[in-house]
């Protein structure tokens, strides 16, 4: 790690009075993955304080805060959501930590649930490394590495950001979110390390896994995965929902059948909440407008 302590965190130049809030580690290096750019985001009086936070981990970094960075001008205004809810009492402040994707590349190879897909038949598996995007971009233009991205989060970020911050870096108060296949890779990072999140928040989950319903056996595998995964419903949290315009219209046969797999694991309305929201696109705008009752979901004040 001593080449990261050279590019110890710059602050986002356009933040203005936030400025002090925002960090940024340009290139993370790892053992298991491609370097990642890191972005963070501290509570107000961070600085002015000796308190600790929970720790919200969150896929699509560069989709989180700025818009100016996003390739669609929209973000999750997640640093004006947590304000406003830390301002009305509604949660605990916490630490957010945004892991930029590997664009095109990487983030479908990344956020693929590795063990389900090695579950699908070895032509099964061909033929998906065989799929475009609709620019003529592979969907997966590398290896499938979800199993290798988590291992990066938990065992060389997480360990990080725990030692050079003030947290609480137990599992009842360390997060994972993201949406589409962030919402996927979320749901299997608490499936796979239940001793380290005790909650994840998965938004428009994108249970197709590609791009089509049709003859696709892809959601089938995840929900066999998450049958046989699911955390204890009595030390973790689980959110999830979707719309019903563009992608998010496949969505809801699919989740129905995830809540029938959760609620059988004993999940109540304590743990786990479903939500579907009527008009609502596959778009960041979305995730925004409704990002403050799944942090409520995780984060209220006790």
């Amino acid at each position: 790690m001593k080449l990261l302590q050279l590019t110890l965190f710059v602050s986002f130049a356009s933040c203005g009075e936030k400025q002090d809030r925002f960090y940024e580690i340009p290139s993370f290096s790892s053992k298991f993955i491609k370097e990642k750019r890191v972005s963070i985001f501290l509570p107000k009086e961070y600085h002015s304080s000796d308190k600790r936070y929970p720790v919200l981990y969150m896929h699509d970094g560069q989709m989180l805060f700025d818009s100016t960075t996003t390739w669609n001008g929209q973000e999750w205004g997640v640093d004006e959501v947590i304000d406003q809810l830390v301002e009305s009492q509604s949660i605990e402040n916490v630490v957010v930590i945004g892991i930029w994707n590997g664009g095109n590349e990487l983030r479908h190879p990344q956020y693929f649930p590795q063990k389900p897909f090695e579950s699908l038949p070895q032509t099964v598996q061909d033929s998906l490394y065989n799929l475009y995007h609709d620019q003529g971009v592979p969907l997966f233009a590398n290896p499938v590495q979800s199993d290798k991205y988590l291992k990066f989060i938990v065992s060389e970020l997480k360990p990080y950001v725990d030692k050079n911050y003030r947290t609480k870096n137990d599992r009842r108060s360390t997060f994972i979110a993201g949406s589409s296949m962030g919402g996927l890779i979320s749901m299997y990072a608490i499936c796979e390390y239940p001793e380290i999140f005790g909650g994840a928040a998965c938004l428009s989950t994108h249970w197709p896994g590609i791009f089509t319903p049709e003859n696709n056996p892809i959601p089938d595998i995840f929900l066999d995965y998450l049958s046989n995964h699911l955390p204890d419903a009595k030390t973790h949290k689980l959110y999830f929902d979707y719309g019903t315009e563009t992608l998010d219209a496949l969505y809801e046969p699919y989740q129905k059948r995830a809540d029938s797999i959760i609620r059988n694991a004993k999940y109540d309305s304590s743990n786990f909440l479903t939500l579907k929201f009527e008009g609502h696109k596959h778009e960041e705008r979305f995730w925004k407008n409704r990002l403050h009752i799944p942090l409520k979901f995780l984060l209220k004040m006790n």
